[in-house]
């Protein structure tokens, strides 16, 4: 076996830090932070209940925007951080 290729090997065995923890249950907490904001207080989701409300007032949501941006941050911006961080880690 190829001595690059076993320590290739040994990195991605290796346990993730408390860093990239916390970077992976950021997206995911915020998105769970969304969903219970929306359960506590249904009445800031006007879509249950448009009655004379406007295109604006509709989709500015708070609850579902941050939901959107746990999501986002979960699939786009965490794994290069991740990517990064253990790229920094790695060049102790």
């Amino acid at each position: 076996m190829n001595a690059e290729l076993a320590h290739q090997l040994d990195a991605k065995t290796a346990q993730p830090t408390w860093r990239v923890r916390v970077v992976q249950g950021l997206g995911p907490a915020t998105s769970l932070g969304g969903i219970v904001w929306a359960l506590v207080q249904p009445y800031r989701i006007t879509l249950l209940h448009p009655h004379a409300q406007g295109f604006w007032w509709l989709f500015s949501e708070p609850p579902l925007w941050v939901l959107l941006v746990g999501v986002v941050f979960a699939l786009v911006v965490a794994p290069g951080l991740i990517e990064d961080l253990e790229d920094a880690e790695g060049g102790r």
